[in-house]
């Protein structure tokens, strides 16, 4: 059995209903929910010109590989949604497979996730999922990779004003 800490997206449609859904597909698909962060409201990463994200982290038990696991998360995305046209663009739903266990892989997909280390919308509602976990490529905790995080984009809890 492993764990596997995913994260998800939307800006394009009923985000929470996107949201809820893409839970709902993961849990059927691809394993138990252990855990799951707030909702979170970003600003757009990479491609500033567009709506604003839902996201969210999780946290699930598989036996499923992590080549069976993104084959999955790509059903569903697809399943829920348009495909993706541009890189780091709007999106009915996303799926990103951050860790497998202590994981290093190289291969498809790449695990942990390449850009962890550089999103806020990432690391914060993963650090609200995670206590102690070691990031295994940078040996540091998401608390400590965040502190060193040079992203600047806001985060916030949806429904409150308040930044993280």
């Amino acid at each position: 059995m492993h764990t596997y800490y995913l994260h998800i997206g939307s800006n394009q449609g009923d985000r929470i209903l996107n949201l809820t859904t893409c839970i709902e597909a993961i849990s059927k698909n691809i394993g138990d929910i252990i855990k799951k962060s707030s909702v979170y409201e970003t600003e757009p990463w990479g491609l500033k010109e567009q709506e604003p994200f839902l996201n969210q982290a999780l946290s699930c038990h598989s036996v499923l590989s992590p080549a069976d696991v993104l084959l999955k998360s790509k059903n569903i995305e697809a399943t829920m949604g348009p495909e993706k046209d541009l890189k780091w663009g709007p999106r009915t739903i996303d799926i990103d497979i951050l860790y497998c266990d202590d994981l290093i892989d190289n291969g498809n997909p790449q695990i942990p996730h390449p850009q962890i280390a550089n999103r806020n919308f990432v690391l914060i509602p993963l650090m609200e999922i995670t206590d102690d976990f070691v990031d295994p490529l940078h040996n540091k905790t998401i608390d400590e990779l965040y502190d060193e995080c040079e992203d600047n984009c806001e985060v916030y809890v949806f429904g409150s004003n308040e930044e993280e």
